[in-house]
This record gives structure tokens, sequence and C-alpha cells, in this order.
């Protein structure tokens, strides 16, 4: 079973960009498109680069957020 993550998508008044950011893995773990789908594509693809990092580092995946 594949964990659950948050992805947290904000438009950036400063950078002219949404920002994409994966609570989960740190407050510094964010990517960024020019589309709110861009972001969201970006970011998926960064969650999955974080959770195969975290594995080839042999290091356990952190527990994601729980709805509410």
């Amino acid at each position: 079973m594949t964990p659950h993550y948050s992805i947290l998508i904000q438009w950036s008044d400063e950078d002219q960009v949404y920002i994409a950011s994966l609570p989960e893995f740190g407050p510094y773990v964010r990517t960024h498109g020019n589309t709110y789908k861009e972001a969201l594509e970006s970011a998926e693809e960064l969650l999955e680069t974080m959770c195969s990092h975290y594995q080839d580092q042999g290091k356990a995946l952190p527990q994601p957020a729980l709805a509410g």
C-alpha cells in the first residue's frame, strides 16, 4: 500500500507561479509550476523522488498527515 501524502498548492504573488509543497517531508520540500496543473504534476514527480530517496537511504518514510 502506498502512503497518501499531502500536497499544498498556493499562488505566490512574489514569484508569479504556483508553489507546491509536501508538508510531511519538511518545510523546504517545494516545487512550482506556471499553472495549477503544472504545479501538481511537478509535486507528484517530487513526491516519487522523495519516496525513492528515503528508500534508497534506508530511512523510514514520514507519517502521512491525517485527513480530518
